[in-house]
């Protein structure tokens, strides 16, 4: 598999994603249904943004490795929210998770009036082998 990294700017540098991603010569790709702070029992997180991040996260790192993939290889990243005001203050986790597992993704933030049950954010992915 070869990955390209396409950033005209440098800006995006501190926001932690890329312009785009190109992939050639892919083994086999996965694409993940959205990922948020849902249990193994399937309750879903009543808790606060902090906390449903974390447990999001955990949860796509979770899906990404049982499939045999690696979290590196996320190349297409979207973030729904439903409250931009309640991330920005817990962004740096996500950002400490890019950068823990190198990631170079290309990415998507978005706020929506609501996401299923009690959820306050969902992470759905793109990766690839």
């Amino acid at each position: 598999m070869e990955k390209r990294i396409i950033n005209p700017w440098e800006w995006q540098d501190k926001r932690s994603y890329v312009q785009a991603v190109e992939v050639k010569n892919v083994e086999s790709t996965l694409y993940i249904s959205g990922q948020t702070a849902i249990s193994a029992d399937g309750i879903s997180s009543d808790e606060d943004m902090k906390s449903q991040l974390i447990k999001a996260l955990q949860n796509l790192e979770q899906v990404i490795s049982e499939a045999g993939y690696e979290c590196k290889n996320i190349v297409r990243l979207n973030i729904y929210t439903t409250a931009t005001h309640e991330l920005w203050p817990h962004f740096n986790i996500f950002q400490d998770w890019i950068a823990k597992h190198g990631i170079q993704q290309a990415l998507t933030l978005l706020e929506v009036k609501s996401l299923f049950e009690t959820l306050k954010v969902e992470l759905e992915a793109t990766v690839v082998k």
